[in-house]
């Protein structure tokens, strides 16, 4: 049913002497008010299936109209699907990208309650590294310290704490975390010694005999006994061997903070998801991150409806039938409907529309990522599978449109690149900025570490770049960004009369969510307009 304004409006001729006295209305004014329409905008269906439109659509030009408001914004609820057995209370994942997720990225990602995938440009054994440091984290427990040699200097040692910000390091008799620990070096045992050049860490630290160490497997609460009572600054998890297994800080047991919210799977260990390809040699990758313990397989392609991935797809469900199977990336529901019959449990939507990404106009083709959402979203909602929304996200307001045109959650990589806990270091810019490199897996430099075959480039004899390399500004910790990202989200579901993600998707297909079209002008007027300068915060904490 369309909305009908009241019979009786105010100021509302009642009687027919009265509107003929008006002479001033038009015939068409006088048609009963019952009939007037109430429903601005139009639904999704009117706008992306219309047959006198042959247009593809952005998250810029479309905008969500206001609804009834009948609930408070703390009260929306963000829970929603990443694959068929895996939810997410904040529906973000991050992109499976050298330069946005590996370990530190899954970790902070589960912790605020999404999810990261650990990016395939890696050596196998490494990525299954990266998958088990998320497993085995436990908040709290520092489980990849930097540690140091101690034949290093104190010149050297000196040099690393200015690059990292860390004034106390554990030695260890290799450099590497997991080998034997030999003891500790703080600011206090280094700040009077003058010979810096020739003064190694091994003559100054406090040797393992001295310290107050604690067995593997201790809990946290018990490690914050143990650092009170010793009035120590670090308190080193150690095996039976003596073996460097964890670090426990005071700062962090001072800041540490429960997260309500964490992904976490049956066992209680945080969850998290790996990009692999669909060469044969991928199969074996698969089998070891399986192994490892993790959740949910991406298979990485810029086209997925190939012969390739839906074999890949096949198979893991064949060999894994647990394990959750992230097909793509599709933009079309023909697409879609053959990873689906393969048996995919999530699907990647999204071509050519990253912000660093050159595919649509390289190889001219791809979709408009509205459009693709909405039309794959769909069809996928009909067999049960729920899609993610990959690219063209630079703001909240693009997540809540993914979510309002049928996602279960955004997949951001420029988004989160640049926060601390994205791989990389930070350098700064001629004009002072704070910066980190950010690059898409169709660049050249990125393909040169592997990521071609994401492109079925890998035997190519000249490799066709599909993105490029560049910079992002730092965005601080993902614990401080997601939540604002999340409380936007919140804001904008709030706006169009949504308490959760499951309601706004029922309102979608009921026609109850309405969108517009906007004109050039009407995206100039909905941004920062008219000023001479402005400076942007994105939020205060």
């Amino acid at each position: 049913g369309r909305r009908k304004a009241p019979a009786n409006m105010p100021g509302q001729a009642t009687n027919g002497s009265a509107a003929r006295q008006d002479k001033s209305r038009s015939p068409r004014s006088l048609k009963d008010a019952a009939e007037i329409d109430l429903d601005d905008g139009f639904s999704a269906q009117a706008i992306f299936t219309s047959k006198t439109s042959m247009s593809g659509y952005t998250y810029d030009d479309l905008i969500c109209l206001p609804g009834h408001i009948d609930f408070g914004v703390s009260d929306v609820q963000l829970s929603s699907n990443f694959t068929k057995k895996i939810s997410l209370q904040t529906p973000i994942v991050s992109s499976p990208m050298d330069t946005v997720t590996e370990h530190k990225m899954a970790i902070a990602m589960a912790l605020e309650g999404g999810i990261g995938v650990i990016h395939t440009n890696l050596p196998m054994d490494e990525q299954a590294k990266e998958v088990s440091k998320v497993k085995k984290y436990k908040s709290g427990f520092i489980v990849d310290p930097i540690c140091i040699e101690p034949i290093m200097t104190l010149a050297e040692l000196d040099k690393l704490r200015s690059q990292c910000g860390f004034t106390g390091f554990p030695v260890t008799q290799d450099g590497r975390m997991g080998s034997q620990l030999l003891g500790l070096v703080t600011k206090r045992d280094t700040d009077f010694v003058k010979d810096r050049m020739s003064t190694r860490v091994s003559s100054v630290m406090t040797p393992f005999d001295k310290l107050i160490t604690a067995d593997e497997g201790i809990e946290l609460a018990t490690a914050n006994q143990l650092l009170r009572g010793s009035k120590r600054g670090k308190l080193p998890i150690v095996s039976k061997e003596g073996r460097l297994i964890a670090l426990v800080a005071r700062t962090d047991l001072m800041k540490n903070a429960e997260f309500p919210l964490a992904t976490k799977d049956s066992n209680g260990s945080l969850c998290v998801a790996a990009a692999v390809g669909t060469r044969p040699a991928d199969r074996d990758r698969v089998k070891v991150l399986v192994a490892t313990g993790v959740d949910a397989i991406i298979i990485d392609s810029s086209q997925g409806d190939s012969v390739f991935q839906h074999e890949m797809v096949k198979w893991m469900k064949s060999e894994f039938p647990d394990l959750q199977v992230v097909a793509g990336n599709v933009v079309t529901k023909l697409q879609a409907k053959h990873l689906i019959d393969s048996g995919a449990d999530a699907l990647r939507v999204g071509m050519g529309i990253g912000s660093i990404c050159t595919t649509q106009e390289v190889c001219a083709c791809g979709r408009a990522q509205a459009s693709a959402v909405y039309n794959v979203a769909k069809y996928a909602k009909s067999r049960g599978v729920p899609i993610l929304a990959d690219g063209g996200i630079s703001s909240p307001g693009h997540i809540v449109k993914a979510l309002a045109l049928g996602a279960g959650a955004a997949m951001c990589g420029s988004l989160l690149a640049g926060t601390e806990e994205s791989p990389g270091e930070y350098f700064y810019a001629e004009n002072g900025v704070r910066l980190k490199r950010y690059r898409g897996m169709g660049s050249i430099d990125a393909m040169k570490k592997g990521s071609d075959d994401r492109y079925f480039g890998t035997a190519a004899a000249v490799k066709v770049a599909q993105g490029v390399s560049g910079t992002v500004q730092d965005k601080g910790s993902v614990h401080r960004y997601v939540p604002y990202l999340t409380q936007g989200i919140r804001h904008g579901m709030q706006d169009i009369g949504a308490s959760s993600v499951s309601k706004l998707q029922n309102m979608l297909h009921a026609g109850e969510v309405r969108f517009e079209l906007r004109s050039a002008a009407a995206q100039r007027e909905g941004g920062v307009h008219g000023l001479h300068s402005f400076e942007r915060k994105l939020f205060a904490s």
